[in-house]
């Protein structure tokens, strides 16, 4: 990757500490893939107690049904978030996913979103606004979600998404205030191996935008990517949902290992993490 004086300054939350959130399990994977992977209320909230030690202030959260299928539901929402605060109270900010996983439809997306009222919820562009025809629909929902308050981050695959997103935030579908947005880097690279270099087409396209940027990625170039990205000032998901193992390639342990590794290296570099109220403060839609 080229090195940040290579590139334009990129907006930065250079003044802030580090947002460092973990993504536990995902949609898709299961005990077959790592058999500490938390699917059960119970092992979520344990899962959040040891990233919560090992520097998370942040846990983006899918709950499974007795199948082990994702599901958005709003009562196996309530259970698995009920379960967190009673393991680290209010010390992290819990973020529950609308991802459709190939089986919800936006209207669906929405209202569980709606019935749960989460303190904080990811949306991903090309599911709930896939073309103009959605606007129409999905206004009315970005608007509650301004309203009430519900700290909201924008999951954006491509540049070209992040164009859009913020054109519609020109336009005001989107509030001028929807200034958190996850980059994901390398979803439709071979085997979803993701390289730093896949920061640069993001980077180039927000220009001098000042939002509140983080990313994630996939494979073994993991650490690398987010390194790069806490390098530029910013933040940073990791998890069992993008990355089961450390740079070496052995299996990670467990979550907490993951969100260790990735702690160290923000000391090494000088960033210090961020607690979740600061997050409130920061993140927080005006």
């Amino acid at each position: 990757m080229k090195p940040p004086s290579a590139m334009h300054s990129p907006p930065t939350d250079s003044d802030a500490p580090l947002v460092l959130m973990v993504a536990p399990n995902g949609a898709y994977k299961t005990h077959a893939d790592h058999p500490e992977l938390p699917l059960t209320p119970d092992a979520l909230a344990l899962t959040a107690r040891h990233c919560l030690e090992a520097g998370a202030s942040m846990l983006h959260l899918h709950v499974r049904d007795r199948e082990g299928r994702h599901v958005l539901e709003a009562q196996a929402y309530q259970d698995a978030i009920h379960a967190i605060r009673q393991a680290v109270g209010n010390d992290l900010i819990i973020q529950i996913t609308s991802e459709a996983a190939q089986r919800y439809h936006p209207s669906e997306q929405m209202a569980v979103v709606r019935a749960v009222h989460p303190e904080a919820v990811s949306v991903a562009l090309r599911e709930l606004v896939p073309d103009a025809a959605s606007e129409t629909a999905a206004a009315p929902f970005f608007e509650w979600l301004h309203r009430e308050g519900i700290m909201t981050q924008f999951i954006l695959y491509s540049r070209e998404e992040l164009a859009r997103f913020l054109l519609l935030r020109q336009r005001g579908l989107l509030p001028a205030t929807a200034d958190s947005v996850l980059f994901v880097l390398g979803r439709y690279r071979t085997g979803q191996h993701s390289d730093p270099q896949d920061l640069l087409p993001f980077l180039e396209t927000l220009g001098n935008q000042p939002l509140h940027w983080a990313v994630c990625a996939f494979g073994a170039q993991e650490a690398a990517c987010l390194t790069a990205a806490m390098t530029l000032s910013g933040h940073v998901r990791t998890g069992f949902e993008n990355n089961l193992r450390l740079p070496g390639g052995e299996l990670a342990r467990d979550n907490a290992q993951l969100v260790d590794l990735i702690a160290r290296q923000a000391q090494q570099l000088g960033r210090p993490l961020a607690r979740a109220d600061h997050v409130r403060a920061l993140w927080a839609w005006a």
